[in-house]
């Protein structure tokens, strides 16, 4: 196999590691936090942890009922499992932009995606928390079924269906970038890491 073909087992063994250390990182740093901890940003502009985690909860809200849905429709037609995974020239290229760290690379979000509030009650953690059981389910479901076959309308751009297996790649790199973001802001109020 040629050194980028990488088998789909270990790709959504990788994907659900990931979200566990989002989890550890959430509960660690995240749910100690004081309400002021929660909402202070770092400065005019730029988002506080909860505004972090609510713009998660936005894209989670928009992708996960679009993701479970397309998973049920190729497990009623009997889909089967692929030995490996294929990604789509776009969301490689999405993918890939999301990882950049938001030190290097800023990007702007979407309106529709941006959090609505300066002052958010703690339920933004509770439905992050539900938000990141619900995507562990959909990677463990996606084990049955041939991910690179399932295509994930894109709600920006609606001509753009991203496979399955980018679109779970993507949404967990996104999290990590804004996990990264949030724990940056509480670097800068010295909120510990301990």
């Amino acid at each position: 196999m040629p050194a980028t073909t990488r088998r789909t087992t270990e790709f959504l063994d990788s994907l659900a590691a990931d979200l566990r250390q989002v989890r550890e990182t959430v509960d660690r740093r995240f749910r100690p936090l004081t309400d002021d901890q929660l909402n202070r940003g770092p400065g005019p502009g730029k988002w506080s942890v909860g505004q972090c985690l609510e713009h998660l909860n936005i894209v989670g809200g928009l992708h996960l009922p679009v993701i479970s849905k397309k998973i049920k429709a190729a497990q009623e037609r009997g889909s089967k499992p692929a030995d490996t995974v294929v990604h789509g020239f776009f969301g490689k290229k999405m993918t890939d932009a999301m990882r950049v760290p938001a030190t290097e690379k800023a990007m702007k979000s979407p309106q529709q995606y941006a959090p609505s509030g300066f002052r958010l009650p703690r339920t933004v953690l509770e439905v992050f928390s539900r938000q990141l059981d619900e995507l562990a389910g959909l990677i463990e479901q996606a084990r049955g079924v041939n991910a690179n076959s399932i295509r994930i309308p894109n709600p920006l751009v609606p001509l753009l269906l991203p496979r399955l297996t980018d679109a779970l790649e993507l949404l967990v790199v996104h999290m990590q970038r804004h996990i990264a973001q949030a724990e940056a802001v509480l670097d800068g109020q010295g909120v510990g890491k301990e």
